[in-house]
């Protein structure tokens, strides 16, 4: 989990308040929070709950995740996948099933990635072999070396068979 840092949370805050034309009584209104309470939040004095920031998020029209992770609740890597969930299934144009498909491929993508960036993954000498390697290796058709005739030095045509020049 990210380090709170409620002084920059604050900043932010004011920064976004104030580039939606917003007075801070304005948005502690549609926020639903009281204005000194806002007001101390901004100025860095109080630590909002994550509901409070997801109100002030609603309000102020931004991600609330960005505002978890400006708050340390939530770490960037948390708030990237959370989007990206997000976005999926806040889609209109495809069906709840097309939703679901999506998020399974993105997992497994996640899982993959994951652990091709495991330091002793690769380099584990026992290390098990993936799907694919697995499969390449148990299928001589990947591999061009076991087909004399895709390479040339190991051409088995006779001279008689070859046509002259």
């Amino acid at each position: 989990m990210a380090s709170l840092n409620v002084g920059n949370l604050g900043e932010y805050l004011r920064d976004q308040r104030r580039t939606a034309q917003l007075s801070l009584r304005q948005l502690a209104e549609a926020a639903g929070v009281s204005n000194p309470y806002l007001s101390q939040i901004e100025r860095g004095l109080r630590k909002p709950s994550a509901e409070v920031l997801q109100q002030v998020a609603k309000a102020l029209r931004i991600s609330a995740e960005t505002l978890y992770v400006r708050a340390g609740i939530l770490d960037e890597k948390e708030r990237d996948e959370l989007e990206t969930r997000a976005v999926i299934l806040a889609d209109p144009s495809i069906n709840e099933r097309q939703k679901q498909v999506l998020l399974q491929i993105y997992d497994s993508f996640r899982k993959e990635n994951a652990a091709e960036s495991a330091p002793d993954a690769a380099d584990a000498p026992d290390a098990p072999l993936t799907d694919e390697a697995a499969d390449a290796s148990s299928d001589p058709s990947a591999d061009p070396s076991a087909d004399p005739s895709a390479d040339p030095s190991t051409d088995n045509a006779s001279d008689a068979e070859r046509p002259s020049s």
